[in-house]
């Protein structure tokens, strides 16, 4: 049974949370970043992973 745990996905551009995903134990090691739509800007933006 693999432990996976509920990571943030914080918008690079307006530093605010708009996605939650859940990340494995063994993928934990290198941070995440992916383009995704930010509601807040209204557009397609980097999303880095955060605490």
């Amino acid at each position: 049974m693999s432990q996976e745990r509920l990571t943030k996905m914080k918008c690079a551009v307006c530093k605010k949370i708009g996605y939650f995903i859940f990340k494995s134990k063994e993928a934990a090691k290198e941070k995440l970043e992916l383009n995704k739509f930010c509601k807040f800007c209204r557009k397609h933006t980097p999303h880095k992973e955060s605490k």
